[in-house]
């Protein structure tokens, strides 16, 4: 994924493929395999792609994240490699990254990012210098071929005058793979950083599919701001439909530097047509295009708001993504509920609310949320496991549970119940200051007085700090610490406070920042 020429949009003309193509048999598939317009595997079960693109290259200690993918949902992983580019993924690595993706019930696309840009950016690999990568890394993918799809090379040519090369190169490079003794299904990018604007492996995608002896090739667009509407979208799905070849949207996104992208219409399209699609990407974005990032941190529990709609949305994946059958899925109703949550911990109580956290449930396909409940009244509903509480009376008992539910609408048993009391209202007239009376390297000293306008007999203040903060010692008052919350009750000598009076405490704090310690938001 790279940043495209909004102005190139201009040069999309009205081409058009062969409304057939007749093409010889392909051998018998040993795997994963095309048939028409459609993906099946080894035993003729349909798989449509849905999933993400994880950047392993440059983030080869986030292992982790195959399971949180799978997690939300996805059936598909397209994970970046390189051969030298970059720090070079060797047989090794390719082995393990292959090895998480089958503990993980994940289709493995291998894609080498090499080729990204090539003619148009400095340092790319050319796709038979592809090649060459994938015949080092052999060893790690044979005998893979249900599990392994392999992606050539990742956008391999930019927006210049090689790019009327692709179908030489491309074909080229499939044979050399197929020579070379690769039985996977292959997966070809198109050009024009993969979005191919000028139409060139739209209109010669019959040529490249034929130059496989064992017609097992599928062509992968990535949708950025070329794919601005629905029109633009429609027609370019239609127009492989038509000519009978196998696409998948490789990438896609919901925003981007080159335009806005209609994301609503490659879903909704894809999902009609049975058509695949892998959004970019996980995490770790940068180039100014951060926003791309589907979870902050490579935390499935932190979704961004490209990461809800692509998993969560409509058309998403949690609502559509079915596991292969290699793994015990293919395609049959989800009958199966997740499993019970575990009991909500309750933390963070005020007159008004508070915070519950349990344990996730799991699923055969995915969760895809939760609902909390007093008795048969909806509190509130979360996509992670855990929620804040508002709205709620002062003064009040609640027992509360959580109830997860999946894709296909399957609940799980309701969790153990939690009860908790709501505080009373603050004493009205009442407000705290705050100020710093001293700091150091890591620590620092707060006061706070506490001014009423009205006579009271009991106060209470809550002071939240960003992460990274504790409070262990206070004094003239009663502290109870859940960072980043920190609540100060009156001590036994100083609750009654008379109208215009006040009443002041202290406290020592320490944070992991550097600078001004954080000063901290009063409630």
């Amino acid at each position: 994924m790279r940043t495209r020429l909004a102005t190139l949009v201009a040069l999309l003309l009205s081409f058009f493929l062969p409304l057939s193509v007749s093409m010889p048999s392909a051998h018998a598939a040993t795997g994963l395999h095309v048939s028409g317009t459609k993906i099946l595997e080894a035993d003729g079960t349909a798989f449509v792609m849905r999933g993400t693109s994880h950047a392993h290259t440059w983030y080869p200690a986030q292992t982790a994240s195959f399971a949180g993918i799978k997690s939300l949902g996805a059936n598909t992983v397209r994970v970046v490699l390189s051969g030298g580019r970059w720090t070079a993924n060797g047989a090794a690595d390719v082995a393990n990254v292959v090895s998480l993706c089958k503990q993980n019930k994940l289709i493995c696309v291998l894609e080498n990012h090499d080729t990204t840009g090539y003619g148009e950016q400095s340092g790319a690999y050319t796709l038979d210098q592809a090649v060459d990568y994938w015949i080092s890394v052999k060893s790690a993918i044979a005998g893979q071929e249900d599990y392994v799809v392999l992606n050539i090379g990742n956008e391999p040519f930019g927006n210049n005058a090689t790019t009327p090369g692709w179908t030489q190169a491309t074909s080229a490079a499939i044979t050399r793979l197929r020579g070379a003794g690769f039985q996977h299904l292959i997966m070809v990018d198109a050009p024009n950083w993969g979005q191919d604007w000028g139409f060139t492996m739209r209109d010669n995608a019959a040529a490249v599919f034929a130059a496989d002896p064992q017609r097992n090739t599928v062509f992968s667009v990535h949708m950025y701001g070329v794919f601005d509407t629905a029109a633009e979208v429609t027609d370019y799905l239609q127009r492989f439909q038509t000519a009978g070849l196998p696409l998948v949207i490789g990438e896609f996104g919901f925003n981007h530097s080159d335009g806005d992208p209609d994301e609503d219409t490659i879903m909704a399209q894809a999902q009609a047509r049975g058509v695949g699609y892998l959004g970019w990407s996980w995490s770790g974005n940068g180039g100014g295009v951060e926003y791309l990032d589907q979870v902050t941190g490579f935390n499935a529990a932190s979704l961004t708001t490209w990461g809800q709609r692509l998993f969560n949305g409509p058309n998403g994946i949690a609502q559509t993504s079915v596991e292969a059958a290699i793994y015990g899925g293919g395609g049959t109703p989800d009958t199966e509920k997740p499993t019970r949550p575990g009991k909500p911990a309750v933390s963070e109580i005020t007159a008004t609310g508070a915070k519950l956290t349990w344990t996730a449930s799991t699923d055969n396909r995915a969760v895809t949320g939760y609902d909390v409940y007093a008795g048969t009244v909806k509190l509130g509903s979360s996509a992670t496991a855990s929620l804040t509480l508002t709205g709620l009376s002062p003064q009040s008992a609640y027992t509360v549970h959580a109830i997860a539910r999946d894709a296909a609408g399957n609940l799980s048993a309701a969790s153990d119940s939690a009860s908790f009391t709501t505080t009373a209202t603050p004493p009205s007239g009442c407000a705290a200051t705050y100020r710093m009376t001293n700091s150091w390297r890591g620590g620092f000293q707060g006061e706070v007085t506490v001014t009423c306008t009205a006579a009271v007999t009991t106060w209470k203040t809550t002071l939240t700090y960003p992460a990274g903060v504790t409070v262990p010692q206070s004094w003239n008052s009663t502290l109870s610490a859940a960072p980043p919350v920190f609540t100060f009750t009156n001590a036994a000598w100083n609750g009654a406070i008379p109208a215009g009076g006040s009443a002041t405490f202290g406290f020592l704090g320490s944070w992991t920042g550097s600078g001004a310690p954080p000063a901290p938001v009063i409630s």
